[in-house]
């Protein structure tokens, strides 16, 4: 079948566009580089993966969340379910979401969006409903004890187990999205095979990069929900201080901020994959990459109050702002890109007392 743009009308343009800036500002600024159909597409996945997020982030007990995300599963593959299931989900509780968080499962707000994924064409179709089925199932058996990724309980906090453990939950929850875009990108600009390869080997690693920097940014706000996703082999290390927000011992600030660097510097490989021609993606993927690397800055510039009452690093608008003029003026230039993310790799390790870092030795 020939992949053709969608055609959306005027009135799903608005819900795109209204949709993404309740749920994510920040990503509804990355999405705005990017050309139609990508745009479209990107933003649809967005939102359903915005949907499977709602259900994990409820309080409901295991067995409903199971259900709810058989339903997803289910609508992935017949999308033309969505006013009986939404009708069905409008009369259940979603302790735990806000109030759009709530709408966007209900039948008014959320048919529109299944609507919208029922139209796209086969293939990207098929992109989305592959990867987000993925999504889904890993989300859906998380508590599984057969299962990985694995789960504990520690002072009645969930912590995942194992270091394994932390990148297969990335993975679930980003790493399939890397996935996801990477091969929306592939199909929308006819990359060949030999400039793809390197593009599918970093999709992952671009992915988890922005995880771990959300995991770390939200800490303390997964503690409030009683979810840490910092692993407990490591916690373990420092006496689970951190779960009690009575900090860390600098050595091991250092080694968890370690970790999300190496992913962010795999991250700048796989923007510099990114044929130019591929304009607006390059743009938006660095949208993803310099404001990550700006919350660790903040971090780094904070360190000790990592894992403390005080621990809060948001960056500013103004912050923002600059990152989105970077990213328009380095777009082309491999050599800037690479420049940033080596700055960028330095100061936070050297307000860290991190080993110094050169992406060239």
């Amino acid at each position: 079948m020939i992949n053709v743009p969608l055609p959306l009308r005027s009135d799903q343009l608005l819900y795109l566009d209204t949709w993404m800036d309740r749920v994510s500002r920040s990503f509804a600024v990355v999405v705005l580089f990017l050309e139609g159909p990508l745009k479209h597409y990107l933003s649809t996945a967005y939102l359903l993966c915005r949907v499977v997020d709602n259900i994990e982030d409820t309080t409901q007990p295991y067995q409903w969340k199971s259900d709810r995300f058989n339903e997803v599963a289910l609508l992935l593959e017949r999308p033309f379910l969505a006013a009986d299931i939404l009708a069905t989900w409008e009369e259940e509780p979603w302790p735990g979401l806000t109030q759009d968080q709530q709408l966007i499962m209900a039948l008014e707000n959320g048919l529109p969006l299944w609507d919208i994924f029922a139209r796209i064409p086969e293939k990207p179709q098929g992109i989305l409903r592959k990867w987000i089925l993925e999504m889904v199932i890993g989300m859906r058996d998380l508590e599984l004890p057969d299962r990985p990724p694995q789960l504990r309980e520690i002072n009645g906090i969930k912590v995942l187990s194992t270091h394994q453990d932390y990148e297969d939950y990335c993975y679930i929850v980003a790493g399939t999205v890397g996935h996801l875009a990477t091969e929306l990108v592939i199909n929308q600009y006819h990359i060949l095979q030999s400039e793809a390869a390197g593009l599918l080997a970093g999709a992952e690693s671009c992915g988890r990069s922005l995880q771990k920097t959300n995991i770390l940014k939200d800490f303390s706000e997964d503690l409030s929900r009683g979810m840490s996703y910092l692993p407990e082999a490591w916690l373990r290390e420092c006496g689970y201080s951190p779960l009690d927000l009575q900090g860390a011992p600098d050595a091991w600030k250092f080694h968890v901020m370690e970790d999300v660097l190496e992913d962010l510097f795999k991250a700048t490989r796989y923007v510099l994959a990114i044929p130019k021609s591929a304009t607006g993606y390059r743009q938006a993927s660095l949208m993803c990459l310099f404001p990550a690397y700006q919350t660790l800055s903040l971090a780094a510039d904070r360190h000790q109050q990592l894992f403390t009452p005080r621990h809060q690093f948001k960056i500013s608008r103004q912050t923002l702002t600059r990152c989105l003029e970077d990213a328009t003026s380095l777009a082309s230039d491999d050599a800037g890109i690479l420049r940033y993310s080596d700055d960028m790799q330095s100061s936070i390790r050297q307000a860290m007392a991190l080993p110094s870092w050169s992406s060239r030795s």
